[in-house]
């Protein structure tokens, strides 16, 4: 039995596609991650997932596979928590592992997540200390500060009260209002 140029084109197109479906099965195993549901190349579990109705569509995908899966929309893989307990344990008792932010490609490119706003983690936590004791040191928070605003407010109101609207000869008033100012 002779197979012709065509027979051979099609076995090799068969064998390289079986290939290709055997890597992806593979690639999709996703190691370390919850079950959930195989997604498609490119678009992922878009079809499973319907966007008008999202809660009942997840709640079929937890009857199925349990309070924590997976899904994946397009290429982004995305961790779903199912029920009151299931959410309180991983957002209240493990905050500490869940308390990061997600990563956005346009942020990391334009910022290198460097910022207190964009970081996250250890170097989240040094430039947040770092903040609140060079806001502290600008007197943020001491009372002392406070009072003395409070203090210089309740002489400016006096003086209001005092020239009913004359602003001439109010040279100490139009001082405290610039140092006033800056401190708000």
């Amino acid at each position: 039995m002779e197979l012709g140029g065509a027979g051979t084109l099609l076995l090799a197109v068969c064998v390289t596609a079986l290939i290709f479906f055997m890597m992806w099965i593979n690639s999709n195993k996703r190691k370390n991650m919850p079950p959930g549901p195989t997604p498609l190349p490119f678009i992922g579990n878009i079809l499973q997932v319907n966007s008008k109705e999202l809660p009942q569509s997840l709640l079929k995908l937890a009857k199925v596979h349990g309070d924590v899966f997976t899904v994946q929309l397009g290429t982004r893989t995305i961790v779903v928590l199912h029920g009151y307990d299931t959410v309180k344990e991983a957002l209240v008792d493990n905050a500490d592992v869940f308390s990061d932010r997600g990563s956005i490609p346009t942020v990391q490119m334009l910022f290198k997540n460097y910022g207190i706003i964009f970081s996250n983690g250890e170097r989240w936590k040094v430039l947040r200390r770092f903040t609140l004791a060079t806001l502290r040191n600008f007197g943020m928070g001491k009372r002392s500060i406070e009072e003395r605003i409070q203090e210089e407010s309740q002489y400016l109101m006096e003086e209001f009260r005092e020239k009913k609207g004359q602003l001439k000869g109010m040279y100490c008033t139009v001082c405290t209002v610039l140092y006033i100012l800056p401190l708000i």
